[in-house]
Order: C-alpha cells, then sequence, then structure tokens
C-alpha cells in the first residue's frame, strides 16, 4: 500500500463530496490536522474510524485502499488482493514468524548457549579457589547479564533479518 497515494485519493474524495478538511474531520470526530496528515501522505487513518471515513468519502475500504473506484469486475479481484496482503502483514502472521525464527536460531547456537554456561561456571570455580568469594557475586551477575546481552543481541538480528527477509519462503514459518 502506499501511503501517499491512498493520501491523494481522501484528498480527490473529499473534494468530490464538497468537503473541506474541517467538515471531514469535525464528521470523524478527529482534527483537521489529521486529514491534512493523512492526504499528504504523512500518516494513515487508524483502522477503527476507516468505515466512518470510507461512509463520508462514499467509497468502500476496498477502493480506498486500491486508490481508485471499482467496477463490480475488478472489486472481487481488487478485494482478494487487499485481504491477501493484509493477511500477509497481520500481527498474528509476524508473531508466528517471530516464534519461528527463535527456534529456529536457537537450534543454529546451542553450543554457543552451552560454551557461554560453561564459561560462566569456569569463572565461579576460579573464583572461589583464588579467595575471590567477596568479587564472586558482582562478577557472576555482570558476566551473565554480558553473556545474556550479547545471545539475545544475535538473536533479535537473526530474527528480524529473516523476518525481513521477502525472499524467505512461507513454508517457513508454517510448520
Amino acid at each position: 500500500m502506499d501511503q501517499e497515494k491512498i493520501g491523494k485519493f481522501i484528498a480527490e474524495c473529499r473534494k468530490e463530496n464538497n468537503l473541506t478538511q474541517e467538515q471531514l474531520a469535525e464528521k470523524l470526530g478527529v482534527s483537521s490536522k489529521s486529514i491534512s496528515r493523512w492526504e499528504n501522505g504523512n500518516t494513515m487513518p487508524d483502522y477503527s474510524i476507516l468505515s466512518d471515513l470510507c461512509d463520508n468519502l462514499r467509497i468502500s475500504i476496498n477502493e480506498l485502499f486500491c486508490c481508485t473506484k471499482l467496477t463490480n469486475e475488478k472489486f472481487k479481484k481488487e478485494a482478494d488482493k487487499n485481504l491477501l496482503y493484509a493477511l500477509e502483514n497481520s500481527t498474528f502472521n509476524l508473531k508466528n514468524k517471530t516464534k519461528y525464527y527463535r527456534k529456529i536460531w536457537f537450534k543454529k547456537n546451542i553450543f554457543k548457549i552451552f560454551l557461554g554456561i560453561v564459561i560462566w561456571v569456569a569463572v565461579m570455580i576460579i573464583l572461589k579457589f583464588n579467595n575471590g568469594e567477596h568479587l564472586m557475586g558482582y562478577f557472576a551477575g555482570l558476566l551473565l547479564v554480558l553473556i545474556f546481552s550479547l545471545l539475545q543481541n544475535n538473536m533479535n538480528s537473526y530474527v528480524e533479518k529473516n523476518i525481513n527477509n521477502k525472499n524467505s519462503s512461507k513454508e517457513d514459518y508454517n510448520a
């Protein structure tokens, strides 16, 4: 969806219906600055007012997302395309992708996690036998936070890279 194109279509439809930004804003319960931001392509209307917006502009939500008035023949095709786009980019799908790629990262990095734990235990043993008990708690916590932070950052980078990769196959995260 092209935010600027949608904004221009909102402005076009508003003008066709002889509405000012202020009049439309009043009908929707938003500020005229909000209407201006939508029309300039800076922001999108909140989903909760899309129905009211489209009713006031005398268009369908499908036409809003297509940025054109649709004939009956095109309507179903465009509706299906918009629905697929919405499903592909839904929060639910994003949660599934995130969960999937976290599992994959964990499987690929189990050795790093194990190694981090072994290093932490080894440092604790060395401190214990070198009479470093007074430093042990402080150092143990610091080392644990450092190891956890490095692994967490590595995992988040991996997940984000793979979620945003448009070439990843859809079968990958349907498992």
